[in-house]
């Protein structure tokens, strides 16, 4: 199975760099499964089902949040519409939406992706080790059971990101963290076999502060005055992500490059094996 996965998409640039890379990714790497992290999509803070469904209409599968998830207020009486929306899956109890999907691909296979949020040096949810365990109790990987799984790990420290990804390697295809907005350069393929990246950096203008215009950024930390409210940087966006290629027999990762297309930063778009 061939996976791709986008990170945060920072504002208008960054939407429409997205949509516009979203069929040249599918006619060059033809994925099973596309999924965006859409959090930052709406203005940089969160995103709207109209968003969202533009996401879709241009190829997208899932989309994945994080803790802007409820920056925009409607989607907390909408996400329950949107089963391809999701939120951190280790919100409490009771909170709208779900944490994780069930698709099932083009070509008849099943793959499960589950958005999780990390808690050092962020809003302290439920424990997302034991949330993410919950569901794969029900959602095995490999004969039998689901065909890949993929998991956004929504986090600040690597560490945290990175005893994800050991905690799950072997049982699920990749485990990619998301929030930093800067793409990290240790993608690798696990000893058990899980691909793994610790951040898959934003889809955004990198002639910024993580995708938010420099000027006011600068002004706030260096001069520490009163300033606007932060806004999306308006250039040419870089779309980053992860592409992956699994073993269709147990789900297990194969393959991993990074995926960096227009913008600032270096090329890459990932070949097929």
């Amino acid at each position: 199975m061939r996976l791709v996965f986008l990170g945060d998409v920072v504002g208008r640039s960054g939407r429409d760099a997205v949509i516009a890379a979203v069929p040249r990714i599918r006619e060059t790497l033809d994925p099973d499964l596309l999924v965006v992290n859409g959090e930052n999509a709406a203005g940089g803070f969160g995103i709207t089902v109209r968003i969202a469904t533009d996401f879709f209409e241009a190829g997208v599968d899932v989309v994945t949040t994080g803790n802007h998830a409820w920056d925009q207020k409607e989607l907390v009486s909408t996400i329950d519409q949107h089963p391809r929306i999701l939120r951190p899956l280790n919100y409490p109890e009771g909170t709208p939406g779900r944490g994780y999907v069930l698709l099932q691909t083009r070509g008849r296979r099943s793959v499960l992706v589950m958005n999780a949020m990390a808690r050092l040096f962020m809003d302290p949810l439920d424990d997302p080790f034991a949330a993410v365990d919950r569901v794969l109790r029900t959602h095995r990987m490999g004969p039998g059971g689901v065909d890949a799984v993929v998991l956004d790990f929504h986090g600040e420290a690597t560490s945290e990101k990175m005893i994800m990804g050991h905690h799950l390697d072997g049982r699920v295809s990749l485990v990619v963290g998301t929030h930093s907005h800067v793409p990290t350069a240790d993608h690798t393929i696990l000893p058990g076999g899980t691909a793994y990246m610790t951040d898959a950096g934003m889809c955004g203008d990198y002639d910024s502060a993580i995708g938010m215009k420099k000027q006011v950024a600068m002004a706030k930390l260096i001069r520490k005055l009163p300033t606007e409210r932060l806004s999306p940087a308006e250039g040419e966006a870089t779309v980053c992500g992860v592409y992956v290629e699994t073993d269709d027999r147990t789900g297990l990762a194969t393959h991993i490059e990074p995926l960096r297309l227009g913008g600032r930063l270096s090329q890459h778009m990932p070949s097929r094996r």
